[in-house]
């Protein structure tokens, strides 16, 4: 019988080569996980996948840069890539973000998976897909069978190891997150916040934006109240793409680092993205055969 069930990595992207690893390492786990079932990425930013496109149709570029995928230099939008899916002979689909929250990119996401859904045609047997499943961000969605709270609480639990450095380092851990001023996304991240500080009472985590609430200036409060002088600096981004190299640890005055410096604190930026660390990637997995199992779909 023909394989029909396939994924689709809805992945913001990133520019930065040396960040694609962490992007990479989500589809190793997620095809580890689902050998028979076949996986692609594909980027949702418009503005990341028409970089990719000038650099794939650079021989310069190319000749520079051979350890880059092909699936990285040919991806696609998730539109494009279900529609070859479906093309191929695929018809039931787990789409799988890895973006943190349940803002601007999963909302239009989800529009699409709803669009295609809705699809009838005259004739069923020619109905492009059985089913396209959606699954949750990293720390959840609108659902009414899965808590969100549980997402973040597994989102704490998994980030055990940057709790243990700060711990070491005898720091506070302090995370920049994305952030979007059209979405309140800010209790998400504040609540992770307070996880980790629960699990792991002894280092003081905070988290703020690039972008909306909570902002570096309630990190810089919370720290001075605190007395905390010394900081562990990571990005909680998917990748340690342009966003953590520049905003969060550049040599910029308005860099997050270069902030807190002239505040008096000591900071340790660590530039690795979450989709690095296994047990985030084991998350997303958890969330494909979640989004599979409600729709009916046994993965394998």
């Amino acid at each position: 019988m023909q394989q029909t069930q396939a994924i689709v990595l809805a992945m913001f992207g990133t520019t930065v080569e040396a960040a694609l690893k962490a992007l990479l390492a989500i589809k190793d786990a997620v095809a580890k996980a689902f050998p028979e079932t076949p996986v692609r990425i594909a980027f949702t930013s418009n503005q990341i996948r028409r970089i990719w496109a000038r650099r794939a149709a650079d021989p310069a570029y190319q000749a520079a840069h051979s350890d880059i995928p092909a699936e990285i230099l040919q991806v696609q939008g998730p539109l494009a890539a279900i529609a070859n899916l479906q093309d191929q002979g695929y018809d039931t689909l787990v789409v799988q973000p890895t973006h943190i929250v349940p803002a601007e990119e999963f909302h239009d996401l989800r529009s699409y998976v709803n669009g295609l859904n809705s699809i009838r045609t005259m004739k069923p047997r020619w109905q492009p897909f059985k089913t396209i499943a959606l699954g949750r961000p990293l720390l959840g969605a609108y659902s009414l069978k899965h808590t969100y709270g549980d997402d973040i609480l597994a989102a704490a639990r998994a980030l055990a190891d940057d709790a243990a450095l700060a711990r070491r380092h005898d720091a506070a851990l302090v995370y920049m997150g994305h952030g979007n001023h059209y979405f309140p996304a800010g209790g998400l991240y504040l609540e992770f916040a307070v996880r980790m500080r629960q699990l792991y009472p002894d280092v003081r985590t905070l988290i703020g934006t690039v972008e909306g609430f909570p902002s570096l200036d309630e990190i810089r409060e919370d720290l001075h109240l605190h007395n905390l002088r010394r900081v562990v600096l990571k990005p909680f981004l998917v990748v340690a793409g342009d966003h953590a190299r520049n905003d969060l640890a550049g040599p910029e005055e308005d860099s997050w680092k270069s902030i807190l410096i002239r505040d008096g604190i000591e900071v340790l930026p660590v530039l690795t993205g979450l989709g690095e660390q296994p047990a985030i990637a084991r998350i997303f997995v958890n969330h494909i055969a979640d989004a599979a199992a409600d729709a009916g779909m046994d993965l394998r």
